[in-house]
């Protein structure tokens, strides 16, 4: 069956820096879009990174030159890279799979994993 497994959360310092992992099975990676984001305490969900299935990348401004997106369609495994951690990054973070067809949109989420940042 389909998984989306997130790991790497936890708690750091402002500043610091964390790397979460997504791994992937049960369906074509490499074919999907690849997606994270995240919600925050009493926030809607926030769209923080994502890389296309031919290894384009966007973010948002709120993260854009501290946050990096990248893939390994090897492994089936999607990262973000999280450097100069501000409190306001403190929120679960998702990763979701996007695959979009003429006729049919395939999307899938992971359980979430735990960012908080604090000293």
């Amino acid at each position: 069956q389909v998984q989306l497994v997130e790991s790497g959360g936890g708690l750091v310092q402002p500043g610091g820096s964390l790397r979460l992992s997504c791994a992937a099975s049960g369906f074509a990676f490499s074919s999907y879009a690849m997606k994270w984001y995240r919600q925050g305490p009493g926030k809607e969900r926030e769209l923080v990174a994502a890389i296309s299935s031919a290894g384009s990348t966007t973010y948002p401004d709120s993260v854009k030159g501290r946050f990096t997106i990248s893939r390994d369609n090897a492994k089936n495994t999607v990262y973000l890279q999280m450097n100069s951690l501000k409190p306001e990054d403190t929120a679960a973070y998702y990763c979701n799979a996007l695959r979009v067809t003429v006729f049919i949109q395939y999307e899938y989420w992971g359980q979430g994993t735990q960012v908080t940042v604090s000293s």
